[in-house]
């Protein structure tokens, strides 16, 4: 799977947001907020394929996190990811 090549992520302060920039005008109901992690997997995981195993292996390596951990936030950000439209299908 690959995140949607046609949204950017974007930080304002500590928010993290992921916009569609070809709107003309900000629809604040297509912006959808990450938190720090989850926006740093989006940079990590951009323009790649990808699987839960990729996101467990980052978590693994970048944080504190145990593998059992890290398989179940995978799971919880895909579902999100894929609930909010921002996987390419």
């Amino acid at each position: 799977m690959k995140l949607r090549s046609d949204l950017v992520l974007r930080t304002i302060g500590s928010d993290h947001l992921i916009v569609d920039p070809s709107q003309e005008m900000v629809d604040l109901s297509t912006v959808y907020t990450l938190n720090s992690t989850a926006a740093w997997l989006w940079e990590q995981l951009k323009e790649k394929e990808f699987d839960t195993a990729t996101i467990v292996k980052l978590l693994c390596e970048n944080y504190e996190v145990e593998e059992e951990q890290a398989q179940s936030d995978a799971k919880v950000l895909l579902g999100d990811f894929e609930k909010q439209g921002l996987l390419e299908k």
